[in-house]
């Protein structure tokens, strides 16, 4: 993916793909976040290696886009991960899940999260994807309302199931 300028209320933001001197500030991003923080997103030095290796296979992978918007400095302010889902349904049509997203949180309000789900939705097609889809944690009410705003219906109920550590 080639950088992209993003258009702001209030300015601008480049939006590239992310490399690995971006995963502190995108382990930062998960951490500012209480949701992500009390599923163990907390940055803890030991969980450095986890994350390295998750960062690699997401790298490795062609079907992912680990993405951040950064400031016109340099500054990482904003991440995204896309993945392109082939599927049977919808007549063999692929779908682009939108994960992960979270914006710097002195940078919320200002644009920057819909200028990425919108350049998401608009590129879709030359992901091959004719369906964008997101989850989103039941208790955030803002980020819900956010997406809806933005054109997403909330069709689906999710479910989890959390696999079992084996020792």
């Amino acid at each position: 993916m080639d950088d992209v300028t993003l258009t702001l209320p209030s300015g601008s933001a480049i939006l590239r793909r992310a490399a690995l001197r971006d995963l502190t500030a995108i382990v930062g991003l998960l951490a500012d976040d209480s949701i992500s923080a009390s599923r163990g997103d907390t940055g803890k030095t030991e969980d450095r290696p986890a994350y390295e290796r998750a960062f690699a296979a997401i790298d490795a992978d062609p079907a992912q886009q680990l993405l951040v918007a950064t400031s016109l400095q340099g500054d990482v302010v904003a991440t995204m991960q896309l993945t392109v889902i082939p599927g049977l349904s919808r007549v063999g049509s692929s779908r682009l899940q939108i994960e992960a997203v979270r914006v710097r949180s002195d940078q919320r309000s200002r644009g920057l999260g819909g200028a990425m789900i919108e350049w998401a939705t608009c590129n879709a097609p030359a992901f091959g994807a004719h369906l964008v889809q997101l989850t989103s944690d039941a208790a955030r009410g803002d980020a819900h309302r956010f997406y809806e705003r933005l054109g997403f219906t909330p069709s689906h109920v999710g479910f989890k199931y959390a696999v079992p550590a084996i020792d």
